[in-house]
C-alpha cells in the first residue's frame, strides 16, 4: 500500500510555495489600492456599461476617452471577439453617461448597451460587510457541523480545525492568485467573486468530509492499526471518488473560461483555482495534518529547527 501521507511534509511546503507569492501580492495591493484586491464598483460605488460594437475596439482607445473626460479610474475589458465591452467607473449622471456615450458612438460608431447599472458608496460598504459575516458565519458553521457530526470518534474536534485549515488554504490561494490578476490584468473583486469564494468553501468542505467519513468508518474496524496507515487506507479508498468528481467539474469550468463572455471570466476563474485547490488540499492538507496532530509532531519539529535536544531524566 503506497504511503501517500509519508510524503506530506512536502505537500505543505508546496502550499506554501503558492500561498507566500498571493500574500506578497496581497500586501503590495494593501499599499497601492488601499484593499488586498482591486475592488469594483460592488464595493467602492461607481458604474458599469458592457457596450456592443459592430466593428472590433480597443480597449486603450475607450480608457483614453474615459481618461480626457476627468474619468481616470475608468477599467475597460474586451470580450474574444473585441467587440464587447465592460468599462467600470465612478458614477456616472445621466448627462455624462449621454456624453460618453456620444464620444464612443464617433469615435467607434453605433454600438448596443448591453448593461449599465450604478452602486453608490453605501451599498459598497454594506456588500463588504455581507461578505465579511458570511465567511465567518460559514466557518463557524462548518467546524459545528464536522465536529458534532464526528462526535463518537476520538478528538472530534481536530478534524473540524483540520477542515478549516484546508477551507483557510484554499480561500489564501483563490483571493492570492486573483490579487496577483489584479496587479497584472487588472481585475477586480465584485459581487460574483465572493459568490465564487463561498462554493469554492462549500467543495473544500465537502471533499474534505468525504475522506474523514471514511477514516471514521475505518477507525473501529482496524483497531490495533497504528493511525497513520488507517488514514492512508482511507486516503487511497476514496481517492478514485474524489478525482473522478473533481476532474468532471474542472473540465466543465476550462471551457466555460475559453469560451464563456467577459462578464463570466472571473468567477469562473476563482471557481476552477478554488476547485484544484480544494481537491489537494482536501487530500494533501487536511489528511496528513490529523496525522501530524495525533503524532504530536509539531513539538518535535520545533525542536529539530531550532535544534533542542531533550534534557535527560
Amino acid at each position: 500500500m503506497y504511503n501517500l501521507i509519508e510524503k506530506r511534509y512536502w505537500f505543505f511546503g508546496l502550499s506554501l510555495l503558492i500561498i507566500i507569492p498571493g500574500l506578497i501580492a496581497m500586501g503590495i495591493s494593501l499599499a497601492k489600492f488601499g484593499a488586498p484586491w482591486r475592488l469594483s464598483i460592488d464595493f467602492t460605488g461607481g458604474a458599469i456599461m458592457e457596450l456592443r460594437f459592430e466593428q472590433k475596439v480597443v480597449p486603450g482607445e475607450i480608457y483614453n476617452i474615459f481618461l480626457n473626460s476627468g474619468y481616470g479610474d475608468t477599467t475597460v475589458q474586451t470580450t474574444l471577439d473585441e467587440k464587447t465591452v465592460l468599462i467600470r467607473s465612478k458614477p456616472l449622471d445621466e448627462k455624462a453617461k449621454a456624453e460618453l456615450q456620444a464620444k464612443l458612438r464617433e469615435k467607434f460608431g453605433p454600438f448596443e448597451e448591453l448593461r449599465y447599472e450604478s452602486v453608490g458608496p453605501a451599498v459598497g460598504k454594506e456588500v463588504t460587510r455581507a461578505a465579511t459575516i458570511a465567511v465567518i458565519a460559514a466557518s463557524f458553521v462548518i467546524l459545528g457541523f464536522i465536529v458534532f457530526a464526528f462526535r463518537k470518534v476520538p478528538n472530534a474536534f481536530r478534524y473540524g480545525v483540520c477542515a478549516i485549515i484546508a477551507m483557510i488554504h484554499d480561500v489564501l490561494v483563490a483571493t492570492g492568485l486573483f490579487s496577483i490578476a489584479g496587479l497584472v490584468l487588472g481585475w477586480e473583486v465584485d459581487a460574483l467573486f465572493i459568490t465564487a469564494l463561498l462554493t469554492v468553501i462549500g467543495f473544500s468542505v465537502q471533499d474534505t468530509i468525504v475522506v474523514f467519513d471514511r477514516i471514521r468508518e475505518n477507525t473501529p474496524k482496524r483497531r490495533g492499526e497504528p493511525f497513520e496507515i488507517i488514514v492512508t487506507r482511507s486516503l487511497l479508498e476514496t481517492l478514485h471518488r474524489s478525482l473522478v468528481t473533481q476532474l468532471n467539474a474542472i473540465f466543465v469550468l476550462i471551457a466555460v473560461l475559453l469560451f464563456g463572455g467577459a462578464t463570466m471570466k472571473q468567477f469562473v476563474a476563482v471557481l476552477l483555482v478554488g476547485l484544484i485547490s480544494g481537491t489537494y488540499s482536501s487530500i494533501c492538507n487536511a489528511v496528513p495534518l490529523l496525522v501530524v496532530w495525533e503524532n504530536k509532531e509539531i513539538p518535535k519539529l520545533i525542536n529539530r529547527i531550532f535544534k533542542r535536544q531533550p534534557q535527560a531524566a
